[in-house]
């Protein structure tokens, strides 16, 4: 049990810089990364593709602001589990929810490294990918506040770069390119639908979303966090959802016929050279590196933060996960561990990667929902008219939604996570002595 000698973090972060974090984490310029492969795979249907996304994502939001309301604490997933249903089945949630966080730094590395490598072909790839991972390790051990700062400042280059393409998006459409026209169902309606492919589609905008989850393991740094976490969550989510939402209107407007890309995986490329030409290309290729760095540096703070939650009640080993700097009052060496799975983006491929988080998010989602009604509805009794929608029917349905978009995952997302998921059952076993004793707990902070 935590005691007055136990390692705390230090309450910082006001409001607007937990809904930076989470946006941050979001990295909303994905939307322009991924829309050729996402487009096609919807039959053009994309805006209403992150509409469902969205609001499967609403649901698990709602459940992550009431779960932070009972446990405000940087454990997260992991804490909201384990405290509501069972120790055992915590730990599992923890464990498949750190490959959400522990991988994603990886991936912004390794798109780094690609796009820096077409701009200095000469320049091996690796280079950029471990100056990367060093610099985003340093400026997460000087401390939240640093790194929150600098995220603000890289997050504002991601709405400006969504602005300057609707301003050059209007432009082109009253010029005539494109559908010539500013209002339109084409984003939303297509009549040769593919609903099988359509609905595969779904989990990897989920994807998309990931951020608003992210906040919640800054509760131990959050002013008043009962109160500003769940609005921080709320606020990452519908934010993040207008700016997927415009961004693949005005996308699909300017470029209706989404089978004629040369390359799905560069579709903005081509979208921002008929619209905005070099200098378009240029600013949306410079921003995106800059989003690398903001969605590692938040990814990076989440993980190492979930790790210092486990190791500091010894789930695992302490010394080194349950560490602080004393001067920085940072997890020191879960930043540097997390650094060091960032380098596996030298060998590993992307899809590797994402394959781990989508299972790893959707998992966690799944039993976060389920948390708030084995919290709410049965162990505090929330039984009314009101208790019932709020705290059975609501979860209930978030945890349906994510609970068949995770088993819609592709084969090889369920076969790595699974891998990914027997390797924690087996360390389970080990720490509970094959289960007769329950792993340790986290101390609930008593304000």
């Amino acid at each position: 049990m935590n005691n007055s000698n136990s390692p705390t973090l230090k309450r910082s972060l006001p409001l607007k810089y937990v809904v930076f974090f989470g946006l941050a984490f979001m990295a909303p310029t994905t939307l322009f990364s991924t829309y050729g492969v996402a487009v096609h795979s919807t039959n053009g249907m994309i805006t209403t593709a992150y509409i469902v996304a969205f609001i499967v994502m609403l649901f698990t939001a709602y459940s992550y602001a009431q779960m932070v309301k009972a446990f405000p604490n940087a454990g997260a997933a992991y804490t909201f589990t384990q405290k509501s249903l069972r120790p055992h089945i915590g730990f599992l949630v923890g464990w498949t929810i750190i490959l959400d966080y522990m991988f994603s730094p990886m991936i912004s590395a390794l798109l780094l490294g690609i796009a820096m490598k077409a701009y200095f072909p000469l320049i091996p790839m690796y280079v950029w990918i471990i100056l990367f991972i060093v610099t985003v390790t340093i400026i997460n051990i000087l401390g939240i506040k640093v790194a929150a700062k600098l995220n603000m400042g890289l997050l504002f280059l991601q709405f400006g770069t969504l602005a300057l393409f609707i301003i050059f998006s209007i432009k082109g459409l009253l010029n005539g390119q494109g559908a010539g026209t500013l209002f339109s169902i084409l984003p939303f309606i297509d009549s040769n639908i593919n609903m099988p492919g359509f609905l595969s589609i779904i989990p990897i905008l989920c994807f998309s979303f990931l951020g608003f989850d992210a906040v919640t393991t800054l509760s131990e740094e959050t002013k008043n966090p009962r109160k500003s976490i769940p609005r921080a969550i709320y606020l990452v989510t519908i934010i993040g959802g207008l700016y997927y939402f415009i961004g693949s209107y005005f996308l699909q407007l300017v470029w209706p016929d989404y089978q004629s890309f040369k390359a799905p995986e560069a579709a903005y490329m081509e979208i921002a050279m008929y619209i905005g030409g070099n200098f378009l290309i240029s600013y949306m290729l410079a921003e995106g590196i800059m989003s690398s760095f903001s969605s590692a540096i938040a990814s990076g703070t989440s993980a190492s933060r979930i790790l210092f939650a486990m190791g500091r009640e010894r789930v695992l080993p302490a010394k080194i996960f349950g560490y602080l700097s004393p001067k920085y009052r940072t997890p020191v060496f879960n930043i540097l561990i997390i650094g060091g799975v960032a380098l596996s983006a030298l060998f590993l491929s992307l899809t590797t990667a994402v394959s781990l988080i989508n299972f790893g998010a959707l998992f966690a989602f799944t039993f976060v929902n389920i948390s708030v009604i084995a919290h709410y509805y049965f162990r505090k009794k929330q039984r009314s008219l009101m208790g019932t929608i709020r705290y059975l029917i609501i979860p209930l349905i978030g945890a349906s939604l994510t609970g068949f978009f995770w088993i819609k995952l592709d084969i090889y997302s369920l076969i790595l996570g699974g891998t990914w998921f027997a390797i924690g059952f087996v360390y389970l076993l080990n720490l509970t002595k094959m289960f007769r004793q329950p792993p340790p707990e986290l101390a609930i902070e008593q304000a």
